[in-house]
């Protein structure tokens, strides 16, 4: 595995070493030594996959009280995957990352604890996987808009995106900032 700091260095980007063969192929997704010497220690505790549509943006979303490192990978088709810092005494706080996911190139992106994730769908049908460090509570759940101008994520989108309605009305990261702890 490759473990590849983005332009904010805890964003890592993953990439396996992929066995192909006339019967197709093998890799690890995910090794506990091999990620731990990375400096990625957290134990996953819970799985989360998703099955959306061209054009669904799902984010961005965090825990504030009870924060989540994830690690994504789509498992079919395509995705433009985010994350954003929300950490306030963090020097990259409001900054984003983005890279596309797919089930083609195997990338894998670590979105660690004090981040917002999301993504996009590019391909007709995605499933994204994540894997997370902590427990999903629901009452712990803070939003942020998607275009936020003051974040500026560059999302390549054609047209308008497919919103859940709370995604649709999440206020902008200004608004929350003194609920934000870190």
């Amino acid at each position: 595995m490759i473990f590849t700091p983005t332009e904010i260095p805890e964003v890592v980007l993953v990439e396996p070493k992929v066995f192909p063969d006339p019967r197709g192929f093998f890799f690890e997704a995910f090794h506990a030594e091999k990620f731990a010497a990375n400096g990625l220690v957290e134990p996953f505790v819970q799985d989360n996959q998703s099955h959306s549509i061209r054009g669904t943006l799902r984010g961005l979303h965090a825990q504030r009280l009870q924060p989540q490192g994830k690690l994504v990978r789509a498992l079919s088709g395509e995705i433009f995957d985010v994350a954003v810092d929300i950490r306030p005494s963090s020097k990259t706080f409001g900054r984003w990352v983005g890279r596309t996911l797919s089930a083609e190139n195997r990338l894998q992106l670590w979105v660690p604890k004090g981040f917002a994730h999301g993504f996009l769908v590019l391909s007709e049908t995605a499933d994204v996987l994540y894997k997370c460090t902590a427990l999903y509570r629901h009452d712990d759940e803070i939003g942020i808009l998607w275009n936020d101008p003051k974040i500026g994520i560059e999302w390549p989108l054609e047209g308008e995106p497919l919103l859940s309605p709370k995604d649709a009305v999440a206020p902008r990261l200004a608004e929350i900032r003194d609920r934000l702890i870190g």
